[in-house]
C-alpha cells in the first residue's frame, strides 16, 4: 500500500515529486550510505534499491578556505567604516561601508594570533566582542570611530562562506622527503613514513554521488548541523576528472561551495582548528541526500570501499603539479596501512570520521521528520572548469 499511494511501484525509477509525497505521508525511507551498503551487502542492489529512497551521504572538511560575511546595523550619527578589528581580527571592508568579511585563516607562524575561526567559535558560545573600526567621512556619514562589543544578535547579516566545501574526491598526501613536513592537512613524516586522506571514501557525498549531479545552486545541504545551501562551483572545481567505469572520480574533481546563516550552526558540528606550519582552520560537518530516482544511482551509492580509490600525491615536491605516486583504495586507506614502493606507510584520515557519521545520522532523522526539504536543485553546477592555472 505505501508503495502504490506514493505512486512508485517497486520496479520503476522514482521521480522527485513521488520522494516528496513519500516524505510528506511520513514512510519515505531514508537510510545513511554506511547502512545503505551494509543493506547490498545482505540483501543485493535490487532489494535495497526497492526498501531505500534517500541515502544519506557526509563529510567533514578541514580548511581555511572559508570567511565569515557580516553586516553591521546603522548607527548614529552614521559611519562608513574603513577599517575595522573584531575580537582582534582585521576584517575586508566591503563597498556599502557596513558589510566586512572575516577570512577563516591566519596566524600561519604564531598559533596565538586571533583567526576568523575563533571569532566564528566565540560567536557560536554565546560571547560579545570587542569591535573598533574607524570611518571615511561623507557629508551623510560624518563618523570617524565605532568601538564596543557585539554578539551574534547585533549582526543584521551573518552567515558563513565555505568556497570549497564539497568536493566529489580527495588526495592520499605523503612525504617522500626527508624529515617532517607541515602541510595543511596536517604533519606529514618522510619518507614514506606517514599519509592522510582527504576524504572520507565510501559514504561521502562525491562517491555517493558521483559528479555531484544533484548539487547545484540553491540545493539544501545540511553544514556544521545547519540547514545551508549550495552557492555554485567551489574553488577548484573540475567536473571533469579521471573516472573508473563506474562514473566515481579518481581525484578531487568537482566541488560546490556552500554558506550557512550563523544562527543556525550547531557548535557540536563545527570546531577550531590550528595546523601547525598554515595556521586557523575549521572543521565542520556536511551531509547531503542521495535520491535513488534509478538503480544507475543506486549502483553508485552502494560502491565498497575497496572499488573507490584516490591519487596518493608527495606533497614534498613544492610545485603545482606533483607527481601521483600510485591509486591506493579506501578500503587500504580505512585499513591504516599502505603499501608503496616497498614502504609501509601508516594512513589516518585527515578529518573526523565520528563527527561525518554523527552528520549522516542527523540529516537522516531530519529527512524523516520532515524538517529537510527534498528537492533539485535551481540548475547544475556548471561544467566548465574553475581549476585554471594562473602562470604568469
Amino acid at each position: 500500500m505505501p508503495a502504490r499511494s506514493s505512486g512508485i511501484a517497486p520496479t520503476d525509477e522514482r521521480s522527485i515529486e513521488a520522494l516528496q509525497r513519500r516524505q510528506r505521508a511520513g514512510d519515505l525511507r531514508a537510510l545513511t550510505a554506511e547502512a545503505f551498503r551494509a543493506l547490498v551487502q545482505r540483501q543485493g542492489l535490487e532489494r535495497a534499491y526497492q526498501q531505500t529512497d534517500v541515502v544519506c551521504a557526509a563529510d567533514t572538511l578541514l580548511s581555511d578556505q572559508g570567511s565569515l560575511q557580516l553586516s553591521l546595523g546603522p548607527c548614529d550619527p552614521p559611519i562608513r567604516l574603513r577599517e575595522l578589528q573584531l575580537a582582534g581580527v582585521p576584517a575586508q571592508v566591503g563597498g556599502s561601508g557596513s558589510e566586512v568579511l572575516l577570512p577563516l585563516g591566519g596566524g600561519l607562524s604564531d598559533p596565538n594570533r586571533r583567526s576568523g575561526a575563533q571569532v566564528l567559535a566565540e560567536l557560536l558560545d554565546g560571547q560579545a566582542l570587542p569591535l573598533n573600526g574607524s570611518g571615511e567621512p561623507t557629508q551623510l556619514q560624518p563618523r570617524l570611530e565605532l568601538s564596543g562589543t557585539a554578539s551574534l544578535q547585533e549582526f543584521g547579516v551573518a552567515r558563513l562562506l565555505l568556497h570549497r566545501a564539497i568536493v566529489e574526491n580527495g588526495i592520499v598526501a605523503l612525504n617522500g622527503g626527508e624529515g617532517l613536513l607541515r602541510t595543511p592537512h596536517g604533519p606529514l613524516l618522510g619518507p614514506f613514513v606517514s599519509a592522510l586522506y582527504t576524504c572520507g571514501g565510501a559514504g561521502s557525498i562525491g562517491l555517493t554521488m558521483p559528479g555531484l549531479s544533484q548539487l547545484g545552486p540553491g540545493s539544501a545541504v545540511l553544514v556544521g548541523g545547519g540547514l545551508g545551501w549550495v552557492m555554485g562551483a567551489g574553488s577548484g572545481h573540475n567536473p571533469t576528472p579521471r573516472r573508473q567505469a563506474s562514473g566515481h572520480a579518481c581525484a578531487p574533481g568537482a566541488a560546490a561551495a556552500v554558506a550557512i546563516d550563523l544562527e543556525a550552526l550547531d557548535a557540536a558540528f563545527v570546531r577550531c582548528c590550528f595546523v601547525e606550519g598554515h595556521g586557523a582552520a575549521l572543521l565542520v560537518s556536511l551531509a547531503a541526500p542521495v535520491l535513488l530516482l534509478n538503480r544507475a544511482l543506486a549502483a553508485q551509492a552502494a560502491a565498497d570501499a575497496d572499488a573507490l580509490v584516490a591519487p596518493v600525491l608527495d606533497l614534498a615536491i613544492p610545485r603545482r603539479v606533483k607527481p601521483q605516486l600510485a591509486a591506493a583504495s579506501y578500503g587500504q586507506l580505512t585499513s591504516g596501512q599502505l603499501q608503496l614502493q616497498g614502504h609501509t606507510v601508516r594512513c589516518a584520515p585527515a578529518h573526523s570520521p565520528r563527527l561525518t557519521a554523527a552528520a549522516a545520522e542527523q540529516l537522516r532523522q531530519a529527512l524523516l521528520a520532515g524538517r529537510f526539504p527534498l528537492q533539485g536543485p535551481v540548475c547544475p553546477l556548471p561544467s566548465r572548469p574553475a581549476l585554471r592555472p594562473f602562470d604568469p
